[in-house]
């Protein structure tokens, strides 16, 4: 199944799609641990209450001291969903055995295949592309796909996060599954000996880095450039102008895919709430606020998008399986070491 994005449209449709089954929940609680950090996801959270009359208590933290702590709750876990970003946590929270297998018919035909665990343990609710972004008034001839990242001549150019940063892994652990551990590690070598500079900062710093003149090239998510478009972001949105993009591989495998999602904990107390919960981040309403409030690309298809996140224009995504790219990830780490990737 091909997911190509296809951006159709520039203005956010306003209109509020009925929760169908969902506004049918019993009214209870719902325990939320969750490691998204965006103040806008409030939306989401409030809507959800409005409709079906349950209270969201939540929990945040980081991903990995969620999921350490609903190991060490174990059956007495409050804990009904997880949430977090990146395949690879997602990944690690069933590793773990921390979630359960689900049957919902509206998550099944909503959710993209490729965007849900096998096992039906986790589903994908928004992406994000990881892209190629550049001074345009330093390079004239940025590169097209990641494998370009690697050539000589951008030596000295890229800025790009840690290898413990979990984008980076996972961009890495893509490599892998779409070109071999060889052809990766060599990649990665490319990569490390064209560096601008250290790896350092998050991915607001990479773009930063080309404003301030560190780097000419660098990788991000894209909603953290949208959002420097629909917003103003301290030493960014300002000489933003000045930046390119460039979806990745549009001749090959396609820009790499990074993934937010969730699935329902195995002890939960709540668990039809939970499932009801699952199946309303699919819904319309909720894939068109993730776009409209935190600049991310919806996983439902034919979802509209948000002005800011529609400027990016139209790209071909990496279909590969993202389940079986989050299986690379200790793998990728020991590239990362083994090349002398900070």
């Amino acid at each position: 199944m091909s997911r190509t994005t296809q951006i159709l449209t520039a203005t956010l449709t306003t209109a509020t799609v009925a929760l169908g089954p969902i506004a049918a929940s019993a009214e209870g609680e719902l325990n939320l641990y969750s490691s998204r950090h965006y103040d806008t996801d409030e939306r989401l959270y409030s809507d959800f209450t409005e409709a079906t009359g349950i209270t969201i208590n939540r929990i945040e933290g980081k991903a990995d001291e969620l999921i350490a702590r609903m190991e060490a709750e174990g059956p007495n876990s409050p804990a009904d969903i997880l949430l977090t970003v990146d395949t690879s946590r997602l990944e690690r929270a069933k590793d773990a055995g921390v979630l359960q297998s689900i049957d919902s018919a509206v998550l099944e035909a909503r959710v993209p295949s490729k965007l849900q665990d096998d096992d039906n343990q986790w589903f994908g609710f928004s992406q994000r592309a990881r892209i190629i972004f550049y001074d345009k008034n330093d390079v004239t001839e940025p590169p097209l796909t990641y494998v370009d990242l690697a050539d000589p001549k951008y030596k000295g150019q890229i800025c790009h996060r840690s290898s413990t940063n979990v984008y980076s892994q996972t961009l890495l652990a893509a490599v892998i599954e779409n070109h071999g551990a060889e052809a990766a590690k060599n990649w990665a070598q490319g990569v490390v000996d064209n560096f601008a500079r250290d790896p350092q900062g998050g991915d607001t710093d990479q773009l930063r880095g080309l404003v301030s003149g560190e780097c000419d090239v660098s990788i991000s998510n894209t909603y953290y450039f949208a959002r420097a478009l629909r917003k103003d972001v301290s030493d960014l949105s300002a000489e933003i102008d000045m930046i390119g993009w460039v979806f990745p591989s549009q001749e090959a495998e396609g820009a790499h895919m990074n993934l937010s999602g969730g699935g329902v904990a195995k002890h939960a107390p709540n668990r039809d709430n939970a499932i009801a919960f699952m199946e309303y981040l699919a819904s319309d309403q909720a894939q068109e606020y993730f776009s409209a409030g935190n600049d991310e690309f919806p996983a439902v298809a034919g979802v509209a998008l948000s002005p800011s996140v529609a400027k990016l224009g139209l790209f071909k995504a990496d279909d590969v399986d993202l389940s079986k790219v989050a299986k690379n990830v200790a793998e990728a780490q020991k590239i990362f070491n083994d090349v002398g990737w900070k």
